[in-house]
């Protein structure tokens, strides 16, 4: 028995409040991470359909790219995601004197912890695995289709209405449009550089052919070709009934790897400067996203008779600082100026020493408040 009331009692009541809780959390997340996708996916659609405008990028590469560049965002929305909803959802209570009811009782601001990290735990565990997992092979997978892309021969990647410049940088081609059948063309335009002089050839309609040998071969019938020097009075115009253009073929790149594209289990394997950093940045993202969950409980103060957005213009500070601060470290240890060994943890010690001085202080605050009344 406590003050007349069955301990009992408080623990279903505390349950009570615990399930609400995590309710509240659960609809606001959702709510939070569909804003965010969003507004990604709409930042990412718009900058693959301006490349894929200006000829860098194949129109039907737009969404596989699209999803690949999603998945690779998980980790960071959903980190987001937890801070703001954690943040959102205790300034709320902050405002609607619920926090005066909370303190009232006696119950302390760590209170807050326990139901917190019920909710968090699941989704920086996901947050791990998307980006130790996940993330890499989106990575991967999107360096492969872009590297089968570049491979692909000239005529495939001829699309109607764009420019588009040969393997070599010898030839641009543009076709007005396609016929009915997929592998012919109509009005037809070509330039290109031979033994120093420019060519520009114009035709009704072409098509694709193959020679006994195997050779493929763009072929324009019913057309002209004007060839000179810009600048010179002279020039020579020619009119054909067949051109044919033979079709180069691209191998497919082989370069290097980038680390954001190798598995955790490869960086592992070679611990170079690069690898670590890589390894860096996604060990710190579950770390990060588990502190900042825990930092939007003090940073949520809100006094009611003040203004409402200076905590979050603070708690706004405080991810970009600490966003800022693992970028910082992920390039010093690839610059080979910060050892891994200390920067996979430094950061994250710093801002976890931040978060319990922001939680003495502000429940220093409250205890003053409660002597006070």
């Amino acid at each position: 028995m406590r003050g007349g009331i069955p301990s009992c009692c408080n623990r279903f009541q505390v349950a009570i409040f615990q399930r609400s809780l995590l309710r509240e959390f659960g609809n606001l997340a959702v709510a939070v991470f569909a804003t965010l996708f969003a507004i990604t996916l709409t930042t990412q659609l718009i900058r693959f359909l301006g490349q894929a405008a200006s000829g860098k990028l194949l129109s039907e590469a737009v969404l596989a790219l699209l999803g690949f560049s999603a998945l690779n965002y998980l980790p960071v929305l959903l980190s987001l995601t937890l801070f703001i909803t954690v943040l959102m959802t205790i300034s709320r209570s902050y405002r609607d004197s619920e926090m005066v009811i909370w303190f009232s009782s006696g119950l302390p601001l760590t209170a807050w912890v326990r139901p917190v990290l019920i909710f968090a735990a699941p989704l920086v565990l996901l947050i791990a695995l998307l980006s130790l997992y996940l993330a890499p092979w989106a990575n991967k997978q999107s360096e492969e289709y872009r590297r089968q892309l570049d491979s692909r021969d000239e005529l495939s990647r001829i699309a109607p209405g764009v420019f588009r410049e040969s393997a070599n940088a010898e030839r641009v081609f543009f076709v007005e449009g396609v016929s009915g059948d997929s592998r012919q063309v109509k009005n037809v335009f070509v330039t290109s550089v031979q033994h120093g002089r420019l060519g520009v050839m114009v035709s009704r309609h072409g098509y694709e052919e193959t020679a006994a040998n195997g050779d493929r071969f763009i072929v324009l019938a019913d057309g002209r070709r004007y060839e000179g020097n810009p600048g010179d009075a002279e020039y020579r115009v020619m009119e054909f009934k067949r051109y044919a253009a033979r079709i180069e073929t691209r191998e497919a790149k082989v370069g290097m790897i980038p680390a954001r594209a190798l598995s955790t289990r490869k960086l592992l394997d070679d611990p170079h400067r690069g690898n670590l950093a890589e390894l860096l940045w996604r060990i710190g993202l579950p770390l990060a996203a588990l502190n900042l969950t825990l930092l939007a409980i003090p940073l949520a103060f809100v006094n009611p008779r003040a203004s409402r957005s200076t905590n979050l213009v603070f708690a706004l500070l405080t991810y970009m600082v600490y966003s800022n601060l693992l970028s910082v470290s992920q390039a010093w240890v690839s610059q080979g100026r910060l050892s891994f060994h200390i920067g996979w943890w430094a950061v994250h010690v710093a801002m976890l020493l931040l978060l319990l001085a922001l939680f003495y202080r502000r429940m220093s605050i409250n205890s003053t408040f409660r002597r006070g009344r």
